[in-house]
């Protein structure tokens, strides 16, 4: 039996690995130890999970004692590098969760680590296991539109869901590298996956009109503001499971999980627009709005015989989304349409795509036709677009991948 150790043990890493671990896989791979830097939050892996999992003062000392097979890495995304990195030196290889890293240093640094160890990174894009998305990707591998020359792709938080990256680390660009590259790497991902091709050169823009301190009645956090009871995007931090995962181990680390949206010190951009040209000639315009009404995403492909397009809404927003909602239209050259409903999400994480995924990270992928495990090369191509987004938007210029990409 495989022997598995996490490192990270928030919310995401409990209740997407740790917990499942232990409660669905105990037949295959064994949890033999978690590691956080708050020790409270990572004991909490033992109260979901319902057995005892040895908490860890030290990562290197876990990976002496255990000597894993495995590391999962769910930290905060800036230090993704630093225990992938550790991991392939102990001769482990490593699941880590999207985003692969927030530089174009740390990505290029945990490329080398990954070649002279001979393990192996895999990296975590849920959506490629969303039964909408591999409905499309098989229909563009099909080429039912022909080779693809341009792409249209708008993607929207809702302010119930886009207000909490401003709440938390998320907020900060050093921790995160913005949304562009935790949020957003999602959806280039998806985009490079349906073109099946790597992205050359970004040009963007980005503003933070929203979040930040627009607003005078503002305080430190939700918990001890004294608007609360007036402002709409109050957070109640004793509701479950942020009172145990987050409020009760404050006192271990200091890190305060209901910061005020308006803060000051937000420093990432609520709403970006990005232009994107792939090597085999098709441009990308992709928009995120992180303050919306309502959370959805609308995405076009025009190719040489025709086009298709897709619409798909949350579902606490299908209102919005009546009779276009998860919906394919495919336009051939003549303008004939042709519809097809795509299947609904299924129950759990992320529509059902947890759920598969984790099967192929915990059982074996020995099948891979759609080629939805992703590795280190899909992870640096995801996230260079949202790299190279922030250099343009900050130096004002086009930007080449190969700036910072060699032999890629």
């Amino acid at each position: 039996m495989k022997k598995f150790v996490q490192v990270g043990c928030g919310i995401r890493g409990i209740e997407g690995y740790a917990e499942p671990i232990i409660k669905e896989f105990s037949e295959h791979i064994q949890l033999c130890g978690v590691y956080d830097i708050n020790k409270k939050r990572a004991a909490l892996v033992s109260y979901y999970g319902g057995v005892e999992v040895p908490v860890y003062d030290d990562f290197d000392e876990m990976l002496r004692e255990v000597k894993p097979d495995t590391v999962i890495v769910t930290t905060k995304d800036s230090m993704h590098d630093f225990y992938v990195i550790k991991a392939l030196e102990a001769g482990c290889d490593v699941i880590v969760e999207k985003p692969m890293t927030t530089t174009f240093d740390k990505a290029n640094a945990i490329k080398e680590a990954e070649e002279k160890s001979g393990k192996k990174v895999t990296v975590v894009f849920n959506l490629r296991y969303l039964p909408f998305f591999v409905t499309v990707k098989e229909l563009m591998r099909s080429g039912v539109i022909g080779e693809v020359l341009s792409v249209h792709f708008e993607w929207l938080l809702s302010t119930h869901h886009g207000a909490d990256y401003f709440r938390r680390w998320h907020r900060i660009r050093e921790n995160s590298g913005s949304l562009l590259v935790h949020k957003s790497t999602h959806h280039f991902d998806l985009v490079n996956w349906f073109l099946e091709d790597d992205p050359v050169a970004v040009n963007a823009f980005g503003t933070r009109r929203f979040y930040g301190p627009t607003r005078e009645k503002r305080s430190e956090r939700c918990l001890t503001c004294e608007y609360k009871t007036t402002c709409e995007y109050f957070l109640d931090i004793h509701e479950p499971p942020m009172d145990k995962l987050y409020l009760e181990c404050e006192d271990a680390d200091g890190y305060i999980r209901d910061k005020c949206i308006f803060s000051e010190e937000i420093d990432i951009e609520d709403s970006v627009s990005v232009n994107v040209l792939y090597k085999k000639g098709a441009v990308m315009s992709y928009s995120l709005t992180a303050h919306s009404p309502y959370e959805g995403m609308r995405i076009a492909f025009n190719g040489t015989g025709g086009r298709l397009e897709f619409c798909k809404m949350d579902r606490r927003y299908a209102e919005f989304g009546k009779g276009i909602n998860n919906v394919i239209s495919i336009f051939d050259r003549e303008g004939n349409k042709t519809v097809i409903n795509a299947p609904q999400d299924a129950e759990g994480g992320h529509g059902g795509s947890d759920e598969k995924i984790r099967k192929n990270l915990f059982i074996g992928c020995t099948e891979d036709p759609l080629g939805q495990m992703a590795d280190t090369r899909a992870g640096m191509m995801s996230i260079g677009i949202g790299m190279a987004a922030n250099v343009s938007m900050k130096e004002n210029r086009r930007v080449c991948l190969d700036e910072f990409y060699k032999d890629l």
